[in-house]
């Protein structure tokens, strides 16, 4: 994903949160008042219950909003990878809210079925006023759900269907109301506590999911699919393995390691590297991607533990060298889990004689050089000048 493409989402997926929220708001605001107002002149523990999961709404609505707006901000010495993490936190909170919520209610319904003799009449007002809740949070959860998918916030999604909650909700209040009308006064309290479990449920759901993201919860099966495969299909990859995810908001981290010729460069296998993270990036549930090059499989194989470092390889070359009077233009030194396999490669100029390079050359031990350093494989080469031919030997 090119970084201003990603940008633009971000500042996109705010705006739409802010905007979003504030209608959910707005709207909320004055469902609580009507139902709290409504159930207490109509005698309807239900409708009142309803008014207080409201109220719960405006709370987390104002939790959205701030969690919003701290998301917002750049990464910086504190948080290196942004701060995505605090919509995840704001749905831990929101759950919690309304499990304690949902628990009360429970509590509340439980307390008035014990005293069923002092359940008084239910007016009609407060069946009006149920419906027009029921309406108006059925609108609202549409509204919400297609603005925070088409952002894909999870943040947002979960606010969507917590206002479906409440549209649940308000269709059993009103199924309660319309009991106790007929004479049933039992169902009003009993609506009340199927609120409240239905609420403290949805509080339970989102709070769990946004602790196992914060657990650091990788990407599901078809997500990680889908970035192997970029991976794999990349120029110059032979394999994958620890290919590793962990969320970051509604986004996520990507570590791998990529499998490559162990023999070519360090600025190709670099080159590598960074064209499979670029691939990555692509994916749009991808923030950032870290790639590590291995020459090997190192979950399977690894190079003996005491072969010797590139200084000692070097000091024992050069000494070899020096007895004829060469010197080395170039050394790789090839660290495998079969051995050692070391490359020298003399300059164009090392020889006056070039008309002997090969001779001179096979004076070289090349045996004693790979005897002394434990290694698989020693080649010697001259570098190509122009009109010259090169001149090789390996043992």
């Amino acid at each position: 994903m090119h970084p201003h493409t990603a940008e633009f989402e971000s500042v996109e997926k705010h705006a739409v949160a802010r905007k979003s929220t504030f209608v959910s708001v707005a709207l909320n605001l004055v469902l609580m008042t009507l139902q709290v107002a409504i159930g207490v002149f109509a005698h309807s523990q239900a409708l009142i219950a309803d008014g207080v999961h409201s109220l719960a709404d405006l709370i987390s609505d104002f939790i959205v909003l701030v969690a919003n707006r701290a998301s917002a901000e750049k990464p910086d010495a504190d948080h290196n990878y942004g701060h995505r993490r605090y919509e995840t936190v704001a749905s831990l909170f929101l759950g919690a809210l309304l499990v304690t919520v949902g628990v009360g209610m429970l509590w509340r319904a439980g307390t008035r079925l014990a005293n069923m003799d002092n359940i008084p009449a239910v007016h009609v007002s407060a069946l009006v006023v149920a419906v027009l809740v029921l309406v108006s949070k059925e609108a609202l959860f549409r509204y919400m759900l297609r603005q925070a998918e088409r952002v894909r916030s999870a943040m947002l999604i979960a606010n969507a269907w917590h206002a479906r909650s409440d549209a649940a909700s308000s269709l059993v209040v009103a199924v309660g109301i319309v009991g106790s009308l007929f004479g049933v006064r039992l169902l009003d309290p009993i609506a009340a506590a199927i609120v409240g479990f239905l609420v403290a449920r949805m509080g339970w759901v989102f709070g769990w999911d946004a602790l196992q993201d914060l657990s650091d919860r990788a990407l599901d099966e078809t997500a990680t699919d889908d970035i192997r495969k970029l991976l794999t299909t990349t120029a110059g990859v032979r394999d994958v393995h620890e290919l590793r995810t962990r969320k970051m908001g509604d986004l996520a981290l990507v570590d791998a390691h990529i499998l490559v010729d162990p023999l070519i460069s360090v600025s190709e296998g670099h080159y590598i590297a960074e064209s499979a993270r670029m691939r990555v990036m692509t994916d749009k549930r991808v923030l950032d991607a870290l790639i590590h090059v291995d020459p090997e499989n190192d979950a399977l194989a690894h190079p003996p533990a005491r072969l010797p470092t590139r200084v000692a390889v070097a000091a024992l070359v050069d000494a070899e060298l020096a007895k004829h009077g060469l010197r080395a233009a170039g050394l790789n030194v090839h660290y495998l889990s079969t051995g050692l396999d070391v490359d020298i490669t003399l300059p164009a100029d090392a020889m006056a004689d070039r008309e002997h390079d090969a001779e001179l050359i096979g004076r070289i031990d090349l045996a004693q050089i790979k005897s002394r350093l434990g290694a698989r494989n020693v080649t010697v080469q001259r570098q190509l000048a122009p009109a010259t031919a090169r001149a090789s030997r390996h043992a």
